[in-house]
């Protein structure tokens, strides 16, 4: 029988976490697989429990929550050098990792994607002490994921992202002066609305934000944002949906494993929808740094 260690976010997805738990825990075990629970109780704590269960010989590591849990658990596998396989039940609002690694939103067909024991080797990026797994930014707009209140999240879901978005563009759009110096591209120096450096397809709810990304490729998709006003911002938004922005004059597109970034100017960090500190930053990429337990097949499972 093996043993796993679940790690869930009891406030995700509208409290989803807290009224699954005994139906998650009765699929694995009916499986196979020996399962005990931690509840986060703050930040830091997922990561703290997930370098725990590697400490202490578990088999598998399951988080249950959304991107932000996700996120903290990776980081406390990463820095490790036996790290074993990583299952995902999405349980946030947005999950976009979720989302781009095709693992279903139901709960039952998650655990099952568990259960079949099938892994995807994956890429892990690096951000100066502190991982990531699917995105990376600065500037204004990419404030938003991490200042929505997780109440808030909880009540009313994407609205909530949508809400926070609004009120950025009327009263805080503002372009930030960057220094990025990238791996094979040389350096660019502009005031510019945001940066991305991207490791999936799946961003902020935009399936087609880095249409070209593989998971598994070893190198980022950075996106930048030149400086435009409203009307352009949401126009650029619009065809981000379709996946046409790429080739707009304001987007600059182009592929790297390794950027610097500086600024003159005072830039959070968005790590994963949660707050990273601040620039400068080194991003690195680790290649197939992790396995996760994901559909081989190729079809997207997500809904």
């Amino acid at each position: 029988m093996k043993r796993a260690r679940l790690i869930y976010n009891p406030t995700s997805g509208r409290e989803e976490g807290k009224k699954k738990l005994a139906d998650i825990l009765q699929r694995l075990d009916a499986a196979g697989i020996e399962t005990t629970t931690h509840a986060t109780e703050g930040e830091g704590d997922a990561s703290r429990s997930a370098a725990d269960a590697i400490d202490r010989g578990y088999d598998l590591i399951i988080a249950a929550g959304g991107d932000g849990t996700i996120n903290e658990v990776i980081n406390g596998m990463a820095i490790k050098e036996h790290r074993p396989p990583l299952g995902i039940i999405p349980l946030g609002t947005t999950n976009d990792f979720a989302r781009a690694l095709g693992i279903p939103r139901n709960w039952e067909d998650a655990c099952d994607l568990i259960i079949r024991q099938e892994t995807r080797a994956v890429d892990v990026g690096r951000a100066n002490d502190t991982h990531f797994i699917n995105i990376a930014g600065g500037g204004s707009l990419t404030e938003l994921t991490y200042e929505v209140p997780s109440r808030l999240k909880t009540m009313i879901g994407q609205l909530a992202y949508y809400m926070k978005g609004l009120e950025k563009m009327i009263f805080q759009l503002r372009p930030t002066e960057l220094k990025l110096k990238i791996d094979g591209h040389g350096e660019f120096h502009d005031e510019f609305m945001l940066f991305l450096i991207t490791n999936t397809n799946s961003v902020g709810g935009f399936e087609k934000l880095a249409p070209g990304a593989s998971i598994d490729d070893g190198l980022f998709d950075v996106i930048m944002l030149k400086k435009c006003n409203i009307a352009e911002l949401i126009r650029l938004a619009s065809m981000a949906l379709r996946g046409e922005h790429v080739n707009d004059p304001h987007v600059i597109h182009i592929q790297s494993k390794r950027i610097e970034v500086t600024s003159s100017d005072y830039v959070q960090l968005n790590l994963d929808g949660e707050y990273g500190g601040t620039l400068p930053a080194v991003f690195e990429m680790l290649p197939r740094h992790l396995h996760i337990y994901a559909d081989l097949s190729g079809e997207s499972t997500y809904r």
